[in-house]
């Protein structure tokens, strides 16, 4: 493989959201179901025994946080506010083609604004428990999950059984073991790829409308880092600095949080992060005799800052720290983001008790503050 020649491949997933768009009209097209999600706690293996294709409708851009202002308070969450906005002003054709939307209670702001989101589709929420210490923690989040499933039954006429569910499940697992080995790549010493390369991939399968083709994609980029790794080396330098990303949602932060650190001196070498590995870590339990239960034990792992308390991200990123060799922490967090800004205190914390460097960066959509990032996170790099 040519040196030039990854580089345009990543290139070719970045322009996945686009023309995503035409695939889910075609998806729609030949009567095919489409659903709106936003969250890592959403559980897909439901969406996917019913035969419904999940979307992500998170707002990546501050485009439309202007139309969202009209409903929205202006200090609330950017990753809100683009979502909604995104909504509202019919700029997304993937709201419009979702026959349902799922939300979740994974933070008030998201919660409130999916009682405005009602207005314009048909929204369901999952009633998330807020914390993992509680012994009936597992039995609700179960019944949530039954709940969604019995939802899509009734909405659209269909049958789910536990084989469909527990096939599902089997599938998924599939395709998160291929993400892991794909995030892997980072662990060697220098990572075989630039992590900018690889976040364009992951962040586009949120645009494929076919599970068998995102695991195809998902060993195909392996595959090819790995034979251009063979035949080229690393593209990183021995002397970058291993940097893991933490905190919140970044896929409307990416250039200035990915791209800045791997621009000066550094390379993410791994993202703590709903975007990163942290929702690939976990697997169901297939041979599990209540498969329900097996999914609500799964998704109630993910490390969130709006569980109390949170000791899985804690555990998470001890572990992560070790694994890929990190050697400074970055903690991203969008402004009005309250669990996750609150959360870095726990974070410092243990990155103090790890010997890790930490720096904290609270950023929104706009690119106004780029100059001052890119001035924090090159001062941070050369210190460490």
């Amino acid at each position: 493989m040519s040196v030039n020649e990854l580089p345009k491949k990543f290139e070719e997933f970045g322009e996945a959201r686009r023309l995503g768009f035409l695939k889910a009209k075609e998806h729609k097209d030949k009567g095919g179901r489409l659903a709106g999600i936003f969250c890592t706690f959403t559980p897909l293996e439901i969406f996917d025994a019913a035969g419904i294709v999940p979307v992500s409708l998170c707002g990546t851009s501050e485009e439309t946080i202007p139309d969202a202002e009209v409903n929205l308070p202006k200090n609330l969450c950017p990753l809100i506010k683009s979502s909604y906005g995104f909504a509202v002003s019919d700029k997304c054709p993937y709201t419009y083609f979702s026959d349902i939307i799922v939300g979740e209670t994974t933070c008030d702001g998201k919660k409130k604004m999916y009682e405005l989101l009602s207005e314009l589709k048909d929204t369901y929420i999952l009633h998330l428990p807020q914390g993992i210490d509680r012994p009936y923690v597992l039995d609700m989040w179960e019944s949530e999950i039954r709940l969604l499933k019995e939802k899509f039954e009734k909405k659209f006429g269909i049958t789910i059984t536990d084989d469909d569910v527990r096939a599902a499940c089997v599938k998924r697992n599939k395709e998160r073991l291929l993400k892991v080995k794909m995030f892997e790549l980072s662990k060697s010493i220098p990572p075989k790829n630039y992590y900018k390369g690889i976040h364009k991939v992951v962040d586009s399968l949120n645009f494929t409308f076919d599970l068998d083709e995102t695991m195809k994609n998902i060993k195909k980029m392996h595959d090819d880092i790995e034979e251009n790794y063979k035949i080229n080396g690393s593209p990183v330098k021995l002397t970058d600095k291993r940097i893991m990303i933490s905190g919140c949602p970044i896929s409307g932060v990416a250039d200035k949080t990915i791209g800045v650190v791997e621009d000066n001196g550094g390379v993410v070498v791994v993202m703590d992060s709903c975007s990163g590995i942290k929702p690939a870590r976990n697997l169901v339990d297939v041979e599990a005799p209540n498969i329900y239960r097996a999914i609500a034990e799964r998704y109630i792992k993910i490390g969130c800052a709006v569980m109390t308390p949170n000791e899985n991200r804690m555990t998470m990123i001890k572990e992560l720290v070790d694994e890929y060799k990190v050697e400074g922490i970055i903690d991203v967090v969008l402004q009005s983001c309250h669990p996750f800004s609150v959360e870095r205190y726990q974070v410092k914390k243990l990155s103090e008790d790890l010997g890790v460097p930490y720096m904290s960066i609270e950023t929104d959509y706009s690119t106004s503050d780029v100059g001052q990032l890119t001035t924090r996170i090159q001062a941070f790099i050369e210190m460490l």
